[in-house]
């Protein structure tokens, strides 16, 4: 889809859930603690990390954080591994994160039942009747971030775009704003293990 026309749907979209309509996903994983959403600094002990390039405009809004177990620390290291492998920067592998974190709390989804989105699997909740991958493919880390970073790369600018327009452009969710809430962790994530 050329950017013309994916910021044409984006905006038509945007009109019909202004006003922060994301209760959706949100109220579905009520373990997300929200946490005061301001500009905070990313906790990165680990040297080489710009921390600038990882939050470049702040966060926006009220931020939710999760205690991760070793199955979604892997999922999320898995995501920076994929990204290094493209050659993408930090910022993407926060943006990937992030978007992780709304679709899947970084749990590598598999059919879900009557719970299902349509036919959504993996990290990222792509569907295989949109063109993502086989259900094999999309619900292997490194193919799934892969084919979500090569989508972001597709949007003009994402490096310099709010996390949450860059990660809504590539998936085109009914809840546009959801991904800016993970943006603190995300970044706090890569900052901990990008140089692992």
């Amino acid at each position: 889809m050329n950017t013309i026309m994916r910021k044409s749907v984006l905006g038509i979209a945007g009109l019909a859930f202004t006003g922060g309509v994301f209760a959706g996903p949100v109220a579905a994983h009520a373990d997300a603690t929200p946490v005061a959403g301001k500009p905070v600094a990313v906790q990165a002990d680990k040297p080489g990390v710009d921390k600038g390039k990882l939050i470049p405009h702040g966060v926006q809004g009220a931020q939710s954080k999760i205690t991760l177990n070793g199955e979604q620390t892997g999922n999320a290291k898995a995501i920076i591994a994929a990204t290094k492998k493209a050659g993408l920067p930090e910022r993407a592998a926060v943006i990937s994160i992030a978007t992780s974190l709304q679709e899947s709390k970084l749990e590598n989804l598999g059919h879900l039942g009557d719970a299902n989105d349509h036919d959504s699997l993996g990290l990222f909740q792509q569907r295989p009747s949109s063109g993502w991958g086989t259900p094999k493919q999309i619900t292997d880390p490194e193919y799934a971030t892969l084919a979500f970073e090569k989508g972001l790369k597709q949007v003009d600018g994402w490096q310099d775009m709010p996390l949450t327009e860059a990660a809504q452009t590539v998936q085109v969710s009914a809840y546009p704003d959801a991904y800016a809430q993970w943006e603190q962790q995300a970044a706090d994530i890569v900052a901990q293990h990008w140089n692992s």
